[in-house]
């Protein structure tokens, strides 16, 4: 992305990214769903193949040196994902995403897994509950990737990555302790445009933050780290769900996405200072 558009535009490019994605998976389901009951899986199951190929064929427009300006030599897989560590300990954004996304995918996953539970135990909402949480998610999540960018033009990273974090604590700990599902509704959305602005932040950051040439290591040191912990946040919150029920752990949830919206703000307030960009890595 960072060489596709201007920097000036980053935040925007970024958005508009994250909110095609999440407008997709909230209409993509309905429409596959709609499929399948009027002419079963395989139609379906083509069309998925078919967009596939588009989205191929959309690439091989992009002429080569757009898609990457510098290439990094290689020393062997091992020493490559060396240099993708060294660099992002060493970088204070890059850090940052590690650090506190790593924190908010556990949780996250956390309230994934009893999420289920809340809206047919807690809730009695049945089938058609939980479909209503995760519609006003994927809503919060298109409204939030969507205004991200304007946010981030307007305010610095630093204020708007701990206040996107902070306002899913706060939604998904209320939507714990709602009465109702339709009482939680609004909270779920609230927790998904945090959800959504996190995302943006989290591209901008590791965009800004890491060389061209080894932005491919700094991406697979990140990731691989922030979903480690999100498998093991479904591991830890089956049995955890099971003990002290849903409501509990949305709290934990809530305490956990706060206490990584506290590390974010001590590890972004500089942040704008922290990146530096080096032209070559050896």
């Amino acid at each position: 992305m960072p060489n596709l558009v201007e920097e000036q535009e980053l935040a925007r490019a970024n958005s508009l990214i994250q909110t095609s994605e999440n407008v997709s998976w909230a209409v993509a389901p309905i429409i596959g769903g709609a499929l399948v009951a009027a002419s079963g899986p395989e139609l379906a199951y083509w069309l998925n193949g078919a967009s596939f190929l588009v989205s191929a064929l959309l690439l091989l427009r992009l002429p080569a040196d757009r898609l990457q300006g510098a290439l990094a030599a290689s020393r062997g897989h091992l020493r490559d994902l060396r240099d993708g560590f060294a660099r992002v300990l060493r970088t204070r954004p890059l850090l940052t995403v590690l650090v506190v996304w790593t924190l908010a995918l556990g949780a996250v996953a956390s309230s994934q897994t009893a999420q289920v539970f809340l809206a047919k135990d807690a809730f009695n909402a049945g089938d058609f509950g939980y479909g209503l949480i995760f519609g006003c998610i994927g809503l919060g999540l298109a409204v939030g990737s969507f205004g991200a960018g304007t946010w981030l033009e307007r305010r610095s990273v630093g204020s708007v990555y701990p206040a996107s974090i902070l306002l899913q604590a706060v939604g998904l700990a209320a939507a714990g302790v709602a009465p109702n599902v339709w009482i939680s509704l609004p909270f779920f959305v609230l927790a998904g445009i945090g959800n959504g602005t996190a995302v943006v932040c989290n591209s901008l950051l590791v965009q800004r933050g890491a060389p061209d040439a080894i932005r491919g290591r700094v991406f697979t040191v990140i990731m691989s780290v922030n979903y480690a912990v999100y498998g093991l946040g479904f591991v830890v919150a089956g049995p955890l769900t099971d003990s002290v029920g849903p409501r509990w752990v949305f709290g934990g949830v809530g305490i956990v996405l706060a206490f990584a919206s506290l590390v974010a703000y001590a590890l972004t307030r500089d942040v704008e200072q922290g990146v530096v960009v080096e032209a070559e890595v050896a």
